[in-house]
């Protein structure tokens, strides 16, 4: 088994979070980490405090019109950019 040391564990958990919150399929190709790996790594950051998890936001308190007007901003956004913009409002 492959040993990583704190900060690099610490950095790959970084890239987790905003602003760039990769996905964990994303970090194992980009860091030739497992994803079992930087699942564990995640778990244990979380269960220690030094990670906690994201909230989700919802769409819950928005008005009929704010929704709309979400749509059409987003219509014509190519796949990264309505990712950016999902990551950034919600």
């Amino acid at each position: 088994m492959k040993h990583y040391s704190a900060e690099r564990k610490a950095a790959v958990l970084q890239k987790m979070l905003p602003p760039t919150s990769l996905s964990v399929a994303e970090l194992a190709k980009q860091e030739g980490i497992s994803d079992v790996t930087l699942y564990h790594w995640r778990k244990q950051a979380m269960a220690s405090g030094a990670m906690s998890a994201v909230t989700k936001k919802t769409t819950e308190g928005w008005s009929a019109e704010s929704k709309l007007a979400a749509v059409v901003e987003t219509a014509l956004l190519s796949e990264v950019e309505l990712s950016e913009y999902c990551r950034e409002k919600g």
